[in-house]
């Protein structure tokens, strides 16, 4: 993860320039981050937190869908940036692997391609802490590029080596944790990218965890 913080601190500024604006995102996947944001807010739930929120533009599109929403980043850079952006919201360092937010407290989180530089043995713990800081019934979506067949697939993405994962694992790695799929989408790539990419709603379920 040192890798990691490195790698998007150079190079957040330029990623900014490229990504951070929701309006040049796909339509799909405006449309899944909006459908998590409803699911949300139809059972009474504010609280989000954006994992992995790079510049933040994610985050200030779930606030302004009437949500409570935070987030967190590892690269300090990122969480510079988005505090600059969006000064009216929450932002602050932190790792997936030790989520520095209470037990249950979440209505929902957002894992927007922010596990995709997690080593196929470091995602167990990752969803352990996604599943420990959701309330029972809070949602979960997930994006990731993914891949066809049982394992996952490194790949030289352009900040950092990645993983590509098939959506049966990560289903199945996410209900090891208690979080249950509700519906997944796999979109084909557009111009300029290599690869299809994956999204899961799941939801945590009440009661005690599967073994």
């Amino acid at each position: 993860m040192a890798d990691v913080r490195a790698s998007y601190d150079a190079l957040a500024d330029a990623y900014t320039e490229l990504f951070g604006d929701v309006a040049v995102a796909h339509p799909v996947d405006r449309a899944m981050v909006t459908a998590f944001a409803e699911l949300v807010r139809a059972d009474a739930g504010s609280r989000v937190a954006d994992l992995g929120c790079g510049p933040g533009h994610w985050t200030a599109y779930l606030h302004d869908h009437g949500l409570d929403a935070f987030g967190i980043d590892l690269a300090p850079a990122f969480v510079a940036t988005a505090r600059r952006r969006h000064p009216q919201l929450r932002f602050d360092e932190g790792s997936l692997e030790a989520l520095d937010i209470a037990d249950g407290s979440l209505d929902g989180a957002l894992a927007w391609y922010s596990t995709i530089h997690t080593p196929p043995e470091g995602l167990p713990l990752v969803f352990e802490e996604i599943s420990r800081v959701l309330a029972p019934g809070g949602h979960l979506l997930i994006a990731f590029q993914s891949i066809d067949g049982d394992a996952a697939e490194a790949f030289d993405h352009k900040v950092v080596t990645a993983f590509r994962r098939p959506l049966d694992l990560v289903s199945g790695l996410l209900r090891e944790t208690g979080i249950v799929e509700t519906a997944r989408l796999l979109r084909q790539p557009r111009e300029g990218e290599r690869w299809p990419a994956g999204y899961l709603l799941a939801r945590r379920v009440s009661g005690p965890r599967k073994p």
